[in-house]
């Protein structure tokens, strides 16, 4: 019952947090698919102008944490002359981090349809630009949908690390409700429950969407 009474109490400012959370995921991840469609392309031409960076951009980004990233951008630029505000900063380091893990499931889904079509396409008059828009795009987005699910929900889950920059979303707003009242504990479950109906509705709205598609198929 104590639980519950602490829950009502600081619910309210709790769901700032995480409204706020949601905000940083979905910018993150629409910013990401552009990026991630780009550099996909750009590691599917044959031509070293396109290849090489996105090349570059996925193993650097990849190979790199996203906490290291979030600092970078919001600690390191200022000593170039670029000082960014907690939010689009934050915005900024996830998407980037995002992008790249979109750039390889969107390649990895291109990669998936056979290359006879693109060649079959390219042999009737279409650019490659106009087959990749209305021959290998639409087979492969149904393919995509699982992979890229899973990327939103572990941008949500990551996006607790721009706390470390301030930033009032969701793990941000628990650390200053505990710091107030020392009830680390009761804090923390409540976070952790948030974090898990908000990652549980997605997953069950993209399931439900899954089997629509397959069912249209």
């Amino acid at each position: 019952m104590q639980f519950v009474n602490y829950a009502i109490k600081y619910l309210p400012l709790l769901l700032q947090g995480a409204l706020v959370t949601l905000e940083l995921t979905a910018l993150g991840v629409l910013f990401g698919l552009v990026l991630g469609v780009i550099a996909a392309l750009g590691r599917l031409s044959h031509f070293w102008l396109f290849n090489v960076p996105a090349r570059l951009y996925t193993w650097i980004i990849r190979g790199t944490p996203l906490l290291v990233q979030i600092l970078i951008i919001y600690v390191g630029l200022p000593a170039l002359g670029i000082t960014l505000p907690p939010f689009p900063a934050a915005v900024i380091a996830l998407s980037v981090n995002s992008g790249a893990y979109i750039t390889e499931i969107i390649r990895a889904g291109i990669q998936s349809i056979d290359t006879g079509q693109m060649e079959a396409s390219l042999t009737l008059g279409m650019t490659y630009s106009k087959a990749m828009r209305r021959i290998i795009f639409p087979q492969a987005y149904r393919r995509l949908l699982p992979p890229l699910v899973n990327e939103f929900v572990a941008l949500l889950k990551d996006s607790s690390l721009v706390s470390v920059i301030s930033m009032e979303e969701l793990l941000r707003r628990g650390q200053e409700i505990y710091t107030a009242n020392f009830k680390q504990m009761q804090t923390l479950i409540l976070v952790a429950i948030l974090y898990l109906i908000m990652t549980s509705i997605f997953v069950f709205v993209a399931n439900r969407l899954e089997k629509r598609l397959a069912v249209r198929g």
